[in-house]
């Protein structure tokens, strides 16, 4: 096995060897910008891992990795359109650097080119990653027109929130492992229980993005903090906190959630004052904790080498534990 900084390197290496550059130069320039700001590839790196952890070469699975990395783009590009964005991985985003019509068809671009990397495979192989991705796929719009739907809803409930980031999230970070198993012929239940891993693996870390975003450092953390208090998203952190004992905290909240001020330091600062006076910092990070022990508990079913087992933990534990 290899480590998780050396499948990362040739990731980025084998990205970088494809030309995307090419005419008309306005729509593919995009893509090329979004795909070299960095990240984490968390997603890439996870098809890779999988697919050595079932005895096979992880360059195998090069192809699916990066299309899980473009479709993940993809998705970035248009979620910074949709919530007016204006920073990613502490650069522009693509419809401030260009404009919103270039974010829009370079998306639409990305996903096409996201299917044509699945043709490399065999009939097989091709046929399971697409059926995967188009499940997925059609997920992750859904979780975004939930995320969407939310910020005009007053009434949201904390499971159709944790529905939300699952389908919005965690079904790609499940996705991204059971490729790298379907790209190295593992068995149907190995495969499912990669994706139950991931599942939850996912949900933990959308939690903690939710928990960065609004007390993240805004040296490392790449985007925009305070971003969700601003669009007036329901997270964990804010429902958690709408359900304190405190009526009176209870109103401020919403009140908070309700305005557009044009200088809105202050409402994220009003906003975070109350996030930690209700302790709903302290719960998101436990419901942190309590998804990763559920993705370690899925793992511990699983019937691959404890050293692969272990690399995995280690790759969770990190998650957990990250400030960007």
């Amino acid at each position: 096995m290899h480590t998780i900084s050396e499948y990362r390197d040739e990731f980025i290496a084998y990205l970088d060897s494809m030309k995307i550059t090419k005419e008309p130069r306005n729509l593919y320039e995009p893509i090329t910008y979004i795909l070299g700001l960095g990240g984490k590839r968390l997603r890439p790196v996870l098809v890779l891992m999988t697919a050595e952890i079932f005895n096979t070469d992880f360059r195998k699975a090069l192809d699916a990795a990066v299309a899980v990395e473009i479709f993940h783009n993809f998705s970035l590009v248009h979620d910074d359109i949709m919530d007016d964005a204006p920073v990613r991985r502490g650069k522009t985003t693509v419809h401030e650097k260009w404009d919103i019509n270039t974010g829009i068809l370079s998306g639409d671009a990305m996903l096409i080119m996201a299917y044509q990397l699945f043709e490399n495979y065999e009939p097989n192989v091709f046929r399971d990653l697409a059926k995967l991705f188009s499940k997925t796929a059609l997920e992750v719009c859904e979780g975004q027109q939930y995320d969407v739907d939310f910020e005009t809803r007053d009434d949201v409930m904390l499971p159709e929130y944790l529905k939300m980031i699952e389908y919005k999230t965690a079904v790609l970070v499940a996705a991204a492992l059971k490729m790298g198993a379907i790209v190295a012929g593992a068995p149907d239940e190995a495969q499912q229980q990669m994706y139950n891993f991931g599942l939850n693996l996912g949900i933990a870390f959308q939690l903690q993005d939710d928990y960065l975003d609004v007390f993240g450092d805004p040296k490392t953390f790449g985007k925009q903090v305070g971003g969700d208090i601003i669009e007036n998203k329901k997270t964990y952190l804010y429902l958690k906190a709408l359900n304190s004992e405190s009526e009176v905290i209870a109103k401020e909240l919403e009140h908070l959630y309700s305005i557009h001020p044009k200088e809105a330091e202050a409402k994220i600062n009003a906003v975070r004052s109350i996030f930690e006076k209700t302790k709903a910092d302290q719960a998101t990070k436990t419901a942190i904790a309590d998804y990763t022990a559920k993705a370690f508990d899925v793992l511990d079913d699983m019937d691959i080498n404890p050293e692969n087992k272990e690399l995995l933990r280690q790759f969770g534990e990190n998650l957990m534990n990250r400030t960007v």
